[in-house]
């Protein structure tokens, strides 16, 4: 965050360890004004784009489909902040490059979130039927595609007072669920990159957060035809605003527990 005029800037707690509760209140900060978020026409990535929009954020926006990225940028320009959509792969250098060049136009980096996922089959299947080039793709967009643009954008962030990355996990990091061994090993992969993040770059927050059970189009085409119900992305967006509320000491957290604290 650059704080305007008469601003003090916030100042967040000690660096505690991965996983350690620290949170620190912060009275009177403004919100961060420039986020980057992959995988944002559709789903989780979609309704966290429209929170942060709503609260005067300027955004830049990933997805791999152009028409509706497009449509999903102009609904919420309506919300007042500037937004930047930019169709592409994550895991073209080149797209990435272009992503942090937008955001550096809009006067720079706060949040990077990291949404973007491939699950390596659709629909998932055992892993003595997973198409190792399909477990190669996940791991490109899931983990390597994640670390090449938290690389591209680390200047950024630690220009700014309140540099954060957000990396969107799942549950299946850390249970082990039938057919989901592919997803689940890049997703813990990711994990651990965060991690390590956190480790190396103590003046930044680095959450990765496991929003839990959704009704997104990546779980339909992980399981089609499940309808057991599940909850609508919106639904678990105010955790990740309290996160960026609150500011807790880098870790692992889980949406559901974060909604429960509230």
């Amino acid at each position: 965050m650059r704080p305007g005029p008469g601003h003090e800037a916030a100042r967040a707690g000690p660096f505690l360890g991965w996983g350690q509760s620290n949170e620190v209140r912060v009275e009177g900060m403004g919100v961060m004004p420039v986020a980057i978020i992959t995988g944002a026409s559709r789903g989780l990535g979609r309704a966290l784009a429209a929170a942060l929009a709503g609260r005067g954020w300027d955004l830049v926006l990933d997805a791999r489909t152009a028409v509706v990225l497009a449509e999903t940028a102009g609904e919420l320009s309506a919300l007042g902040g500037r937004v930047v959509a930019l169709p592409g792969d994550v895991t073209d250098a080149a797209h990435r490059k272009e992503l942090v060049a937008a955001a550096q136009g809009l006067g720079g980096l706060d949040l990077l979130v990291s949404n973007a996922s491939a699950l390596g089959a659709e629909p998932l299947v055992r892993l003595e039927e997973l198409m190792l080039d399909g477990l190669r793709q996940a791991l490109e967009v899931n983990v390597v595609a994640a670390l090449g643009l938290v690389q591209e954008s680390l200047p950024l962030l630690r220009a700014s007072e309140s540099g954060t990355v957000i990396a969107v996990s799942s549950d299946a990091a850390v249970e082990a669920y039938e057919t989901w061994g592919g997803y689940g090993a890049s997703k813990a992969a990711l994990d651990h990159l965060a991690a390590v993040l956190a480790a190396e770059e103590p003046e930044l927050r680095v959450w990765a957060v496991d929003p839990g059970d959704m009704r997104t189009e990546l779980y339909a085409a992980a399981v089609p035809g499940d309808e057991s119900g599940r909850p609508e992305p919106e639904t678990v967006v105010p955790a990740f605003l309290r996160l960026l509320d609150v500011r807790p000491a880098s870790g692992r957290y889980a949406a559901p527990a974060l909604l429960e604290a509230k």
